[in-house]
């Protein structure tokens, strides 16, 4: 028997203990599951003599199917149970304590033994399956252990330096330094800030990666204030190595194709 159950990240990192209401077959108390009335009992069942299953003969060949009359049981109930129609069973709905283990994954089952479906005619409980998916979070993004969050800086602190405050799975705050000259997709790796594991040890990592915001609806003065800059910014392009590698290769791209031609 499967569950569907939905948790958040957060609860995925802490572990829970939750109440869940399952809908299933409960076992006939009156009859004890046999179907029968209770001071009856299922006849053997004269067509297939208990068997289940009938030879019929078509031709040359003979064929073995199930027992039409019973249904494959090998017996049949004269007398069905009134308080369950002779299904043997009615459905009910069952609430049951579970536990969410600390490190799950999106995916992952729990499997509770003895809490599934009622065999047929009084058979054993099958087992119940708790199949956890873990909610998209608007921060973090996961792998494994490993937490992964994309996080903007100004062009201002990305150039300077400087520090940034972010919240970590555990709901705390943790500073974090952004060196000078970080570039859009930097990547700083905070150790044990991740999840934890199902097999206990330290807890994964969180990898900050960042992206420099370009600012924008700029006034007047801001953007005379970026033109002073751009024109007094390093004139050797030292300021811009990326920029000035890629040009130095688009020049290259372009007089390698004129002296082609």
């Amino acid at each position: 028997m499967r569950y569907d159950y939905e948790i958040t990240l957060e609860e995925a990192f802490r572990g829970k203990q939750a109440e869940i209401t399952v809908p299933t077959t409960e076992r006939c108390e009156p009859c004890n599951g046999s179907g029968a009335e209770p001071g009856t009992q299922p006849e053997t069942c004269t067509t297939c003599q208990g068997h289940g299953r009938v030879r019929v003969s078509q031709g040359f060949f003979t064929m073995e199917r199930t027992c039409g009359r019973c249904q494959g049981s090998g017996h049949v109930i004269k007398t069905p149970c009134r308080n369950c129609d002779g299904r043997g069973a009615n459905r009910r709905e069952r609430t049951l304590q579970i536990t969410i283990p600390a490190g799950i994954e999106d995916g992952q089952r729990i499997r509770l033994t003895g809490e599934g479906e009622p065999g047929a005619r009084g058979g054993p409980k099958g087992d119940l399956y708790i199949f956890v998916s873990i909610r998209e979070h608007d921060l973090f993004e996961r792998d494994g252990q490993t937490l992964f969050a994309r996080t903007p800086v100004t062009m201002a602190t990305a150039a300077l330096g400087g520090e940034i405050e972010l919240p970590t799975i555990d709901g705390s705050r943790m500073k974090v330094s952004i060196p000078e000259g970080a570039q859009t997709g930097k990547r700083m790796r905070l150790k044990n800030k991740g999840m934890p594991s199902l097999r206990g040890g330290a807890n994964g990592d969180m990898v900050v990666e960042l992206f420099v915001e370009t600012p924008t609806h700029l006034t007047a003065k801001q953007k005379d204030l970026l033109r002073q800059f751009q024109e007094e910014c390093c004139p050797s392009g030292k300021c811009h190595p990326e920029s000035q590698g890629f040009f130095k290769k688009v020049k290259k791209f372009f007089d390698q194709e004129d002296s082609r031609a």
